[in-house]
């Protein structure tokens, strides 16, 4: 985690549990499909939130445990997903036995990990030749009005991941990329309610907040695009990554 991203921001989560659930999109199928194996059978959902993520691979018919460390959002992913074995947790402590998941996904949230201690903990509970997934929804700021709304929001965290992302280092190998582009059917108060659920946003100053709300309420009400209208789509370009451990780590 680098000086932007503090540990105030990377536990704020649990306080917008609500609009975190109502508002952040989940996962296209094509995501899905490439970063799971199609042999796995076993998957833990790292860092799983209200289960965005955890929803899809359940549809997908694996056997999924997720692990989330805020209380709130894994209470609301239990009622939400029930089938589901809930675990607190994190990527540097995970309550599993050595090598007892055939796949790790990681959604939304590698940015936030201690990479020193998430690596070969996410190693050690890796079957040999298990695979970990890493994915992000971002904003597609090809589309003039997204580009604005990262303007006023300025959010650019997940940006610094990806342009950071080289490799995951021993004991996995080479990092494989996949992107797809897809869209999210938003409203004006949906789009309010996904900047409020934010981290930067949780965290930051009543004037700063009501100061950045107000700027996305006067772009939807003077552009083009976005002026008048009930629903919009809100393109995103969804960014996979994976790679498949080489043996046990070492002691």
């Amino acid at each position: 985690m680098d000086e932007n991203r503090t540990p105030a921001q990377a536990n704020s989560f649990g306080l917008a549990v609500d609009e975190y659930e109502r508002s952040r999109p989940g996962y296209p199928q094509a995501a899905i499909e490439w970063l799971v194996p199609e042999e796995a059978h076993t998957v833990l959902d790292l860092a799983a939130g209200t289960g965005k993520l955890t929803r899809s691979l359940v549809a997908r018919g694996l056997d999924v445990v997720a692990v989330e460390p805020d209380d709130e959002m894994r209470t609301r992913l239990a009622a939400v997903i029930p089938s589901v074995r809930a675990l607190k947790g994190t990527a540097e402590h995970i309550p599993l036995p050595d090598a007892s998941v055939d796949a790790v996904t990681v959604a939304q949230a590698w940015h936030w990990v201690d990479e020193a201690l998430a690596v070969p903990e996410i190693a050690r509970v890796l079957r040999p030749g298990g695979t970990l997934g890493l994915v992000w929804n971002v904003r597609d700021e090809r589309v003039d009005w997204v580009h604005k709304l990262g303007d006023i929001i300025q959010n650019h965290a997940v940006d610094r991941a990806l342009a950071e992302l080289r490799g995951i280092g021993e004991p996995f190998g080479p990092l494989e990329a996949f992107e797809t582009d897809w869209a999210q059917t938003v409203t004006p108060e949906s789009l309010i309610t996904l900047v409020e659920s934010r981290s930067y946003m949780i965290t930051a100053t009543d004037d700063h907040r009501r100061a950045t709300l107000d700027a996305v309420r006067r772009l939807m009400e003077t552009d083009p695009a976005l002026a008048g209208r009930d629903r919009f789509e809100l393109p995103y370009r969804t960014y996979c990554f994976r790679a498949v451990v080489r043996s046990a780590p070492i002691d």
